[in-house]
């Protein structure tokens, strides 16, 4: 049976963002998946643009420390909302059965799992992995999707030399030439080797999803038994939240003094440009705006399912695709980004 920490131990040390609304009425604790860049802008214009207020919520958000992280977070009940990989809360709730916790709108409809190499040492296309050395954050999201992209892309796992390196070191090591490449988030890894005065035109990104995987991103995760308490609350936020990504969207240099205004060590141009690349890539995917924003294709999804089995041994049976994904408090048509 899965317990529930207290929610008090969870939360004392969190360094709040609190929006701006005097009449709000509601609070909800969101916890994102990372620091806040220039892909957390959507959440923060929804703040800034009174979205959130005009909901009637008052929202507080937290930076994390990776996406799978997230999971046990809203799983535990310390926060009833927040943003992770929806493939770490597939593997979560095989190993902690009836674990309440759910996704409930898709953000990242095409994943930013990304191999990043650099072309001045030999890494440009998947094959070219082979003979040479990866540099892999073990608690990261693209690299637990490895074995998958291998298997998809035709790579011989046992032919990649693995380097384990942390999420600090990981950009700098291929910076220096010490790793070929690295796994991680496009729109992160990218632009942190451009910072580090690497050539543009020496990196190569490549998109896993590019290479035949099928894997949904991230996602809105709640707390279930939250959410069955606070359904209208739910579908407010949501909402707020699909109103801020359309701002961004609309607007990313915004977007980004929004990231600025609680980040101030960050630089406003690099994170314009981190958001567009997580727009142009991730969320504003052909299939978004063709069937609108927050959903999922049923079948992609099942087929999903079959390519983290390359990645994850199951314990369980699969659970239902509804188990995974709830719809229900999104709106007939999703949302329009544009």
């Amino acid at each position: 049976m899965f317990t529930r920490p207290l929610r008090a131990a969870a939360l004392a040390a969190t360094t709040l963002v609190t929006a701006a609304a005097a009449n709000a009425q509601t609070q909800v604790s969101f916890a994102l998946d990372w620091k806040f860049e220039g892909p957390s802008a959507a959440y923060f214009a929804a703040i800034d643009n009174g979205h959130f207020a005009d909901a009637g919520l008052e929202v507080t958000i937290e930076a994390g420390s990776g996406s799978t992280n997230t999971i046990p977070k809203i799983a535990t009940g310390a926060f009833p909302v927040g943003f992770g990989d929806i493939n770490a809360m597939v593997r979560f709730l095989d190993q902690n059965p009836g674990a309440p916790i759910t996704a409930v709108m898709m953000v990242y409809d095409k994943p930013p799992f990304a191999i990043i190499g650099r072309k001045s040492q030999g890494v440009s296309e998947p094959a070219d992995l082979q003979g040479r050395i990866l540099g892999a954050p073990p608690p990261d999201g693209a690299w637990a999707q490895f074995a998958a992209f291998a298997d998809a892309a035709g790579i011989d796992p046992s032919a990649v030399t693995v380097e384990p390196v942390g999420f600090p070191t990981r950009e700098p090591m291929l910076a220096e030439g010490k790793v070929d490449a690295v796994a991680g988030f496009s729109f992160s890894s990218f632009l942190n080797l451009v910072r580090l005065g690497v050539p543009e035109d020496d990196i190569s990104t490549i998109l896993m999803a590019d290479h035949g995987l099928q894997l949904y991103g991230n996602a809105i995760l709640v707390n279930t038994d939250w959410a069955a308490d606070n359904g209208d609350t739910l579908r407010a936020f949501l909402a707020a939240v699909a109103a801020g990504w359309k701002d961004v969207v609309a607007d990313p240099e915004m977007g980004a003094k929004a990231v600025i205004a609680r980040n101030p060590a960050a630089d406003v141009a690099l994170e314009q440009r981190r958001l567009q690349l997580s727009i142009d890539a991730n969320v504003a995917t052909d299939y978004v705006m063709a069937n609108g924003m927050g959903g999922i294709d049923e079948a992609r999804f099942a087929a999903a399912i079959g390519q983290l089995k390359f990645t994850y041994e199951f314990q369980n049976d699969p659970l239902p695709i509804r188990t995974y994904f709830d719809a229900s408090y999104l709106p007939e048509g999703l949302f329009a980004l544009k």
